[in-house]
């Protein structure tokens, strides 16, 4: 393909010494189609129509798409078991653990409010609605995002500044793409992200065009959108930060030509440049998705489940818990669990099997979930006498030598110089030994080094004491360090000895989750303080990381829903909603075939051809002037690099992948194809030109008439459909 196809009204790239030719533009043929008065003014009371009358068709065309016959489906479909019942939660206000940051989730419950729904539906996968709840507008709620994709597609090719044909035919491919239909169409939180990302993109693009006026209104109120919009992004799914990381970028190279321009008087305007976008693109950002878990927080005032991510404080503060019900202070005897104050958190764990290497002694590791393996006993030291119920009482103070005994197995904790399985530099800790066979290594001293309240701060009180375990022989601390054992230890984290650490090294602090202790009192009534905003939020991000990071595919389970980056541009293959039998009304998630294998080719053509011209342009065979140069990034750059960091990601990350992880990815192929149509037609007669976008407009709307089963329901045989499967991975039919 030459250069000159690319050409546009001014000539986007030309040869040097040869003199650059009058041509029309897009917008220019379109005028001439229409006989202008002498003032012009048919045509502007054309453009006046056609930007009130199209957004509201495109936007009638995606409520049909994403509303028609929305309730047929009468079960819980794919991951509706999710997240219905993550807002079913907010409704009945309990807590609950989840990967994901919570502002999709809280919409979500705030759909089941506006439907009346009472949250006591479980959402079990593929179960019937029950009679009565009207699942129907939670669907709706959830598709009102889906649509707004439509018309923000518009106004983003307007903004590009491409032609009329060009920008009504991304706005129909958008439109009319099967995958966002159907996502759009469940209660799910796919729709949200979509829709918060291309707002974010659009936010994007209108801060571009107001770049010639910087800190006017309209400059600053859309890098205020473009910064809320990302807050909004990533409170839905941390996949949110790929829309950041395209604002970052074009950040960076905007700020990096204001500084190679600036001069020795510009000083104090450029700082304000760095300034503005600093509040604006990290610190509202930074607010919005603080301000979500705030109100998550707020929300969910009940214990549940997932609680063990949290610190013991959150958790007895939740209305409903039993942490105040244990005696308050901690004596020998007395049986217990302890929770790490590290991000990685967890509550100490120990269980049968044994490391494979090192000791080869009994493992002990931390766990976050509820378990008969977290409970320990404070017993005396070794080589002291053993611990009798017959004697009087003694508490656990501040310095004193102890022994920690896994109740279930009857180990001691215990540690030794040997390496600890996965991190290096520090100590292997390990349950050995029993009541009768052990040695020094077996003993710890507690070290108090904080107690919140005004309780006695020399004893250890459960949730409120803080304190550290220091190796009696060793001089070593018991601590963890985030990383995660391999499949031989459960997944769970890794428990270590570490030397010298810092006494604030939160790593090393624990405090006791529960406590019992039949010869002491349970403390009622007892005063707790409240914990930290601040912690809790750090807190549970680091686990949601944690998790998410532990979505592995696992080598020994076929997982066929599942799916590999690779497969995605291609559409090798689709993902059945749900199950396939008779009785099932059957949703399959797919891209239009035209927009899949289009667009894919678009991202292809548009990498040779940017390699092609930056070859050219070194030998100087052609000049680019700023313009031009900046047209061509902003209009096939910026598309091209939100799908580079949608889709990049997903081929370096571990964890399991699904083919609607593609979605983003697949928005920004479509505007790259978009901009390259309207750079290759735009030299092209008006009858070529009408014939090719008179094939792709009766393409899409034709291929998308004849999937649309895919999107509405398919009932029946499943035979019945077999006409659909077009490569043989494809399973819409039997």
């Amino acid at each position: 393909m030459s250069s000159t196809a690319f050409e546009k009204e001014k000539g986007e790239l030309r040869r040097r010494n040869v003199a650059s030719k009058a041509t029309k533009s897009a917008a220019t043929a379109s005028r001439e189609a229409i006989p202008p008065s002498a003032d012009g003014s048919l045509f502007k009371d054309w453009s006046q129509v056609e930007a009130i009358v199209m957004p509201i068709f495109f936007t009638a065309l995606a409520a049909f798409t994403r509303l028609w016959r929305i309730g047929d489906g009468t079960r819980v479909i794919w991951d509706e078991a999710h997240f219905g019942k993550f807002g079913s939660f907010y409704l009945k206000h309990e807590y609950y653990f989840d990967v994901h940051p919570p502002l999709g989730k809280m919409l979500c419950g705030l759909s089941g409010w506006l439907a009346h729904y009472n949250g006591s539906f479980g959402f079990e996968s593929g179960a019937n609605y029950p009679e009565g709840m009207d699942y129907v507008t939670m669907r709706e709620f959830n598709a009102l995002f889906a649509i707004l994709v439509v018309p923000t597609a518009y106004f983003t090719a307007k903004a590009l500044k491409f032609s009329l044909p060009t920008v009504w035919l991304v706005t129909t491919m958008v439109a009319l793409e099967l995958s966002f239909s159907l996502l759009g169409r469940l209660i799910l939180l796919d729709s949200m992200l979509m829709c918060f990302t291309v707002l974010t993109f659009l936010s994007l693009v209108k801060f571009h065009n107001c770049q010639s006026q910087p800190f006017t209104p309209k400059w600053l109120f859309w890098l205020a959108m473009t910064g809320l919009n990302i807050g909004l992004t990533t409170s839905v799914k941390m996949v949110g930060l790929f829309i950041m990381a395209v604002v970052g970028v074009y950040t960076i190279a905007d700020l990096w030509l204001r500084f190679s321009k600036r001069s020795d008087s510009d000083n104090k305007h450029y700082a304000l440049h760095w300034l503005s976008r600093g509040f604006f693109l990290i610190v509202i950002p930074l607010l919005v998705f603080t301000l979500c878990f705030k109100i998550h927080f707020s929300l969910l005032y009940k214990t549940g489940d997932g609680l063990a991510s949290m610190s013991s404080l959150f958790k007895a503060n939740l209305e409903g818990s039993d942490f105040e019900s244990g005696p308050m202070d901690v004596a020998f005897g007395s049986k217990v669990t302890l929770k790490n104050q590290g991000l990685a958190g967890g509550l100490l764990h120990s269980h049968i099997q044994s490391y494979p290497e090192g000791s080869k002694q009994q493992q002990v590791t931390t766990y976050s979930h509820v378990d008969s393996n977290n409970e320990w006993l404070f017993e005396y030291p070794r080589f002291e006498e053993a611990y009798n119920h017959n004697q009087d009482i003694k508490f656990v103070t501040d310095g004193q030598p102890i022994r920690l005994v896994h109740f279930m197995t009857g180990r001691n904790l215990h540690s030794h110089d040997v390496a600890a399985p996965v991190t290096k530099g520090v100590l292997e800790v390990s349950g050995y030994g029993n009541d009768t066979v052990g040695d020094e290594k077996d003993n710890w001293v507690v070290e108090i080094v904080e107690t919140l309240g005004s309780e006695d701060p020399t004893m250890i009180h459960p949730l409120t004491t803080s304190f550290r375990l220091r190796h009696a022989d060793l001089g070593c601390y018991l601590g963890v360090t985030g990383a995660t054992l391999p499949p031989w230890g459960f997944s769970q984290g890794e428990v270590v000895c570490i030397r010298n650490p810092a006494r604030r090294n939160k790593n090393t602090w624990w405090n006791l989750d529960t406590h019992v202790n039949a010869r002491l009192p349970d403390a009622f009534n007892r005063d707790l303080p409240k914990s930290r905003f601040l912690r809790d939020f750090l807190q549970l991000n680091f686990a949601q990381m944690a998790s998410n990071n532990a979505l592995v595919p696992d080598p020994d389970k076929d997982d066929s829903l599942a799916s590999s980056w690779w497969e995605w541009p291609i559409l090798r293959r689709g993902l059945r909603l749900c199950g396939w039998g008779n009785d099932n009304f059957r949703y399959y998630l797919m891209m239009l075939p035209s927009n899949a294998w289009l667009s894919t080719v678009a991202i292809g053509v548009f990498v040779i051809l940017t390699i092609y011209f930056v070859l050219a342009w070194q030998r100087q065979a052609i000049e680019v002037t700023p313009q031009e140069l900046t047209d061509y990034l902003v209009q096939g750059g910026l598309p091209f690099l939100g799908w580079l960091m949608h889709y990049l990601p997903f081929m370096v990350m571990s964890r399991v992948t699904y083919f609607h992880h593609y979605m983003p990815a697949l928005y920004f192929a479509l505007f790259e194809l978009a901009f390259l149509l309207d750079r290759g037609t735009a030299r092209l007669s008006g009858t070529v030109k009408a014939l090719i976008y008179g094939v792709l407009f009766a393409s899409t709307i034709g291929l998308f008439l004849y999937f649309s089963p895919v999107v509405f329901g398919m009932g029946g045989e499943p035979s019945d459909y077999d006409y659909l499967q077009w490569l043989p991975n494809w399973k819409q039919g039997s």
